[in-house]
């Protein structure tokens, strides 16, 4: 029998995931932020040096393994908007659906008419 404590390897096993998690996200990170203007999708806020941690990584199929070379994945969003697109997808879940059916029940276009409204100015 181990003289390990059950709760220093659960710990290791913690320390480890973290440090794997890490590794992971700094890569396709910088390569995102090579890619990519630094500006968040959804708010179009800007960043810069100094508050660029604030800016994260949205893998769209929210699969953190897919990471394509070509980033295509991938979208930078802010803390925030972020946060949001993560909530918009857990409650999603709960509803039954996935976040890509919430998305194409919209209905509503406001613009669907505009060229014919500009044609009858003319």
């Amino acid at each position: 029998m181990s003289s390990e404590n059950p709760t220093d390897k659960f710990d290791q096993i913690v320390a480890q995931t973290r440090i794997n998690r890490e590794e992971r996200d700094k890569g396709y990170r910088e390569r995102a932020l090579k890619m990519y203007p630094w500006v968040c999708g959804r708010c179009a806020r800007e960043f810069n040096r100094e508050n660029l941690q604030e800016l994260t990584v949205h893998h769209r199929d929210h699969n953190h393994d897919n990471n394509p070379p070509d980033g295509s994945n991938w979208e930078l969003l802010c803390l925030y908007c972020h946060d949001n697109e993560h909530s918009r997808y857990t409650d999603s879940q709960y509803a039954g659906g996935t976040a890509d059916t919430q998305k194409s029940i919209t209905t509503h276009n406001p613009l669907a008419d505009l060229a014919a409204m500009l044609k009858e100015k003319e």
